[in-house]
């Protein structure tokens, strides 16, 4: 019986001793670029490429006009300027002609760059003293590589591993791990779908492309596979999170509610009438609910965002909006207190059983008294709806009962942030 293809698990539990060329020193090294595994070589991807079917001539590179050649090391020499700068000098050659390169403050350039290593160079040719040179262009060693596409590794001059290493250690990592393959669990009709490559040929062809399509395609997958692995990581939290965490089972019909959309001077749209049915019955189910709401400028989600903390205020419990900026906090309190300064909610203590709905607006501008009567209002409940800023997330920030949060514009906040306004 033949074993499996190789997993994900698999990979990550390979250690990098069974590479050739790979010892005790080269591991210490790996390390520091946080490479402790096979499955973490192999995803150690190239920076760029170079093809050398697209390359110039020195013969014929064109002042101003930026170049890739593949040259030989010829001579360097390290020189210090008046300034008490480093600056080393390159002679290379590729055949056709001779190449002035000058670095300036990469003293580390001399001892790389020895005579006789192959290079691939890209810059800028520019005049001096009547001959072309390049200054501080981007250098990568290219090694023994053969292939028309050289892969270009991050390399570390501190840990002393190339990108030719990295690029032979890779190559024996993946002709080894070619016998079984590598697992893919993308179903066979969703990467028909979208155009897909399979996912060993996917890991070999960004590693080893025979083209730059084929280093496309391969990139295509694997970040497809990226995505589709985080993706499957935040659903797997947050069903988690739904299942441990207690969440309220809010009544979403009463005279709150009844009053908000009666007081509208228009009726709402289809889709706001959708969405926020759909919003109301997670609501009710007494299950934490995360809502992505999407649309266009003026489409109409603020009403949704604040019918959906009417139905918290209704049970009795508080609820909150954050936005990004103080502006357009400001904005969001203006608007919301003017489409609720006709509602009112039960109150005891009142004579008269009821009182106006309290909103307050709590950013770093209010400060002093205003500032401790608002935070004083939303730890005893009294806040029904919280407007702010990052103020709301502060430790001085304690609500009674929170029940429901909006995070307007939510990709401007950390995950953290937004998960401290719970």
């Amino acid at each position: 019986m033949s074993n499996p293809p190789l997993s994900l698990r698999d990979l990550d539990q390979l250690g990098l001793e069974r590479i050739k060329g790979i010892g005790p020193k080269t591991l210490v090294a790996l390390e520091a670029f946080e490479v402790r595994s096979v499955l973490d070589l192999l995803e150690t991807y190239p920076r760029r490429y170079v093809d050398r079917t697209n390359m110039a001539m020195i013969a014929d590179l064109v002042e101003g006009v930026p170049a890739l050649v593949v040259v030989t090391v010829e001579s360097t020499s390290a020189f210090t300027t008046r300034n008490n700068k480093k600056m080393v000098k390159v002679a290379v050659s590729d055949g056709t002609k001779r190449l002035n390169i000058t670095f300036f403050n990469q003293g580390w350039r001399e001892k790389q760059l020895y005579k006789g290593l192959e290079v691939a160079v890209f810059g800028k040719p520019e005049l001096f003293n009547g001959a072309l040179q390049m200054t501080n262009p981007l250098v990568d060693p290219v090694g023994n590589a053969t292939g028309r596409i050289v892969p270009i590794y991050p390399q570390s001059e501190k840990s002393r591993i190339s990108s030719s290493d990295l690029a032979t250690w890779i190559e024996d990592a993946l002709n080894k791990c070619a016998p079984r393959g590598f697992a893919d669990t993308v179903p066979q009709e969703l990467v028909d779908k979208h155009g897909f490559i399979g996912r060993g040929e996917a890991m070999r062809a960004i590693h080893l492309p025979d083209s730059i399509e084929a280093h496309q395609n391969a990139r295509r997958r694997l970040a497809f596979d990226e995505v589709l692995r985080v993706q499957l990581m935040l659903v797997g939290k947050k069903a988690q999170w739904e299942r441990e965490s207690a969440g309220f089972s809010h009544e979403t019909s009463g005279h709150l509610i009844d009053g908000f959309l009666k007081a509208l001077p228009f009726p709402l749209t289809g889709a706001q009438t959708r969405t926020i049915a759909e919003i109301y019955k997670d609501l009710a189910s007494g299950t934490p609910m995360h809502r992505l709401l999407q649309g266009d400028v003026g489409s109409g989600k603020t009403l949704v965002a604040v019918a959906t903390m009417l139905a918290a205020v209704q049970g009795g419990h508080q609820a909150a909006i954050m936005a990004p900026t103080e502006v357009l906090a400001d904005q969001h309190a203006l608007g919301i207190r003017a489409l609720l300064a006709s509602l009112t909610v039960s109150d005891e203590s009142n004579l008269f059983g009821d009182r106006t709905l309290r909103i307050e607006l709590l950013t770093n501008k209010v400060t002093g008294e205003q500032r401790r009567n608002i935070l004083a209002g939303i730890a005893d409940g009294s806040v029904d709806i919280a407007i702010g800023t990052h103020a709301l997330i502060q430790d001085s920030v304690n609500f009674k009962s929170l029940g429901a949060v909006v995070v307007d514009e939510q990709h401007r906040f950390g995950v953290e942030q937004r998960s401290r306004l719970r």
